[in-house]
């Protein structure tokens, strides 16, 4: 989970890059601009170096600002709150559009699409599997790999100033834009497009994402949950689609170093930690994949910093050294 920790002090006229704008208290910003670290207190007047002000914020910076709020309204956070959410492998994007999108897909003359290439295709069970997919990217969810091709699909096709009904305003910057704009030509090509990429690769619309979203240690397969940063998913993962060879190939980026750190009331800090892709390269070692495994099963390592955690470690040998 991401957190900034600094000087309080907001933005201010004539910051240098030795003098980057920061806050104490930052809930998330997903490697976006400044400006809207903290939506209560939004940070201006800083170098544009820094980032824009007053625009457009990505999904998935909209999406962790909702998630960290409605945390923090809850109260009492804890570090598996936050384990919890980093893999809650929420949709933004589906939240936002999916409900509108089976509708107007549904109401397509014929359930008949055109794609980028002139085909007439059918998508009517397109229709059926968006409007059921349950806007996650957890790795037996179905619908999240047809969505995520439909996805990129459309905004590859659409400009971000035709995509939505409601346009960005900077006096409400976490909630807009909003309302996808159907009626838009790329639209239907983009569904029409989404189901003709798994069909060409052999794979059902309704395929579970983690029979599609894998890495490969020593000869199995992994699924791998999460999703790309333009679907809003805060447990980024970015694999490379190739029909040919039957769809996505393994996950080569995306969430790497992953932890969690709160305080209870006691000196030693609570942690848990991932390194998703393990801590050695070398198929031998028995570190190759041990990490990667739990990040595919969404369980952590629990990092040890006082004494009596340290000792009471699974597995500990402890070495005496000493200098003649």
């Amino acid at each position: 989970m991401r957190r900034a920790e600094g000087p309080a002090r907001r933005g201010r006229r004539g910051l240098t890059q030795d003098r980057p704008p920061n806050l104490r208290r930052s809930p998330e910003n997903s490697n976006d601009s400044a400006w809207l670290s903290n939506p209560d207190q939004p940070l201006t007047d800083y170098e544009r170096v820094f980032g824009t002000i007053g625009t457009q914020r990505s999904l998935r910076t909209r999406g962790a600002i909702e998630d960290v709020s409605a945390m923090a309204a809850r109260g009492g956070l804890t570090v598996k709150d936050l384990q919890r959410q980093q893999f809650a492998n929420r949709v933004p994007a589906g939240d936002l559009a999916a409900a509108d999108v089976a509708r107007a897909c549904a109401a397509l003359p014929q359930g008949a699409a055109k794609s980028t290439d002139g085909r007439v295709v059918d998508v009517r069970k397109a229709c059926e599997v968006i409007k059921s997919w349950d806007r996650t990217m957890n790795t037996d969810s179905r619908g999240a790999l047809l969505y995520d091709r439909f996805w990129r699909a459309l905004i590859s096709k659409v400009p971000n100033a035709q995509l939505w009904k409601v346009p960005f305003t900077p006096t409400d910057p976490v909630r807009t834009p909003h309302t996808l704009n159907t009626v838009t030509p790329g639209f239907t090509t983009a569904l029409a497009d989404a189901v003709t990429d798994l069909t060409t690769a052999g794979i059902p619309l309704d395929a579970r994402l983690g029979d599609h979203q894998f890495v490969v240690r020593n000869g199995k397969h992994l699924p791998i949950h999460g999703g790309t940063e333009s679907l809003g998913v805060w447990n980024k993962i970015d694999p490379q689609w190739n029909a040919p060879a039957g769809g996505y190939t393994e996950v080569s980026q995306g969430s790497s170093h992953i932890q969690a750190v709160g305080w209870d009331k006691t000196p030693c800090p609570k942690a848990r930690t991932l390194l998703t892709y393990s801590q050695s390269s070398n198929p031998n070692s028995p570190h190759y994949s041990d990490q990667t495994r739990l990040y595919a099963n969404k369980r952590w390592v629990t990092s040890r910093f006082c004494e009596k955690d340290i000792r009471s470690a699974p597995g500990l040998r402890v070495v005496k050294v000493r200098q003649d």
